[in-house]
């Protein structure tokens, strides 16, 4: 048998901290809707770790994984990318961040790994895949591919209590909208609240897929409003949440090996400018057009004009990202960083087989931003035109990068 482990530690600010997700909400939180957690979940010496906040950059990942118990280059430390959490990347997504909070993630991160290596013991490991939910809409173009696998593994002690079940499903955290105050891990707590409901003291861990194209149906240019939607509501989330779980809950179950594994590889992602006009003509355009907007466009605006004026003169470097593939009991987590498109996900996928049960998670170890597949960039948008002003970028990332990622990780999870 196997040893492994899982735990919760709760990371919930008090009300009165900046949220993060939308530029139109500029309020702080009210309060709490739920509790926002990380969870780990440690399988011998490898380890996942999920933070309910909307990103963790790199700096703050390498410094956890080098804190905790384990070898570092055995651990994945993702976000959920719920937009119900606080501000959790310095200098980025245009509000500034809590420094005593950022150090308190931190320090919960490392906490909580700890504490699931520490209540390792001997288990067994099953996995399965659940039936499309139907959930997750393509919100780029109608119709358009959605990722929508649903593996999950199962792990029992050996009196056959569940130490945690995982999960992992590719729809944007964001049916809450822009005018939500309260702290939420969005419909993943509803999916999480169901699976722990059916296994009684086990550790629910939810990975969010690769969902930069993918949400429940709305465009990402409908969340520029603080105006409330009778379809972005708690009770929409809850039915969302339940409807994964449902799925996942019945998923059948095949053993799996003992074996674990993990290998790490780099990609250099490089940078290309999408704007046309001079910084000083868009810092002047979108300032004057704030004069007349309406609030929120008028955030958006006035952030767009900052970011001309101070961030989008920078000529940046290529940025150096992290693609972890762990195997868990011939299981493979594949992780990249950022929000990854079901293209490529599915490219993934088709490499390894698309009846093989795998997770294929993003924002793991970084989220500097949306990574498109080469073939989005003649449709431009939110995703591919505007994104990188949020996450702090003087461009977006080049076409290739995408395909980049998927190539470092086939190269992982293939390599025998």
């Amino acid at each position: 048998m196997i040893r492994a482990g899982a735990a919760i530690i709760d990371i919930t600010p008090t009300p009165g901290l900046p949220m993060s997700g939308f530029a139109a909400r500029t309020l702080p939180a009210e309060g709490a809707h739920d509790g926002l957690t990380v969870r780990a979940v440690v399988i011998a010496e490898t380890a996942v770790v999920v933070a309910d906040v909307i990103g963790i950059d790199a700096a703050m990942s390498a410094r956890i994984r080098k804190r905790c118990a384990l070898p570092a280059e055995n651990i994945v430390v993702a976000a959920l990318h719920t937009h119900g959490g606080p501000v959790s990347m310095a200098g980025r997504l245009s509000i500034a961040a809590d420094l005593a909070y950022l150090e308190r993630l931190e320090d919960a991160c490392v906490a909580v790994i700890d504490k699931a290596a520490a209540l390792r013991r001997p288990a067994r490991i099953t996995v399965g895949q659940g039936s499309d939910p139907g959930v997750a809409r393509n919100r780029r173009h109608p119709g358009g591919p959605v990722d929508t696998c649903l593996p999950v593994l199962r792990i029992c002690g050996e009196d056959g209590a569940m130490i945690a079940v995982v999960t992992a499903y590719a729809c944007h955290p964001v049916v809450l909208g822009a005018d939500n105050r309260h702290w939420t891990a969005d419909y993943p707590h509803f999916v999480r609240q169901a699976l722990e409901e059916a296994y009684p003291g086990g550790v629910a861990l939810f990975m969010t897929g690769c969902v930069g194209d993918a949400n429940t149906g709305h465009s990402a240019h409908a969340s520029i409003t603080l105006s409330a939607s009778q379809d972005r509501t708690f009770d929409t989330a809850g039915q969302v949440g339940r409807r994964i779980a449902e799925a996942a809950l019945h998923a059948e179950e095949q053993p799996m090996s003992d074996r674990t594994s993990a290998r790490n590889g780099t990609v250099a992602l490089g940078f290309e400018r999408r704007e046309t006009e001079t910084a000083a003509a868009l810092e002047q355009r979108w300032r004057t057009e704030a004069l007349t907007a309406e609030p929120a466009q008028r955030a958006l605006l006035s952030y767009w004009a900052d970011w001309a004026k101070t961030i989008a003169p920078v000529v940046p470097e290529p940025i150096a990202a992290r693609v972890t593939v762990l195997d868990w009991g011939g299981v493979p987590v594949v992780a990249l960083p950022g929000e990854i498109f079901a293209e490529t996900a599915l490219s993934i996928r088709a490499a390894l087989g698309r009846e093989r049960p795998a997770f294929i998670i993003g924002f793991a170890d970084d989220n500097p931003g949306y990574i498109p597949p080469a073939s989005e960039f003649r449709f431009g948008g939110y995703e591919v035109d505007e994104a990188h002003r949020y996450y702090g970028l003087p461009m977006s990332f080049a076409p290739g990068a995408a395909e980049a990622l998927a190539g470092c990780a086939i190269a992982l999870a293939t390599d025998n």
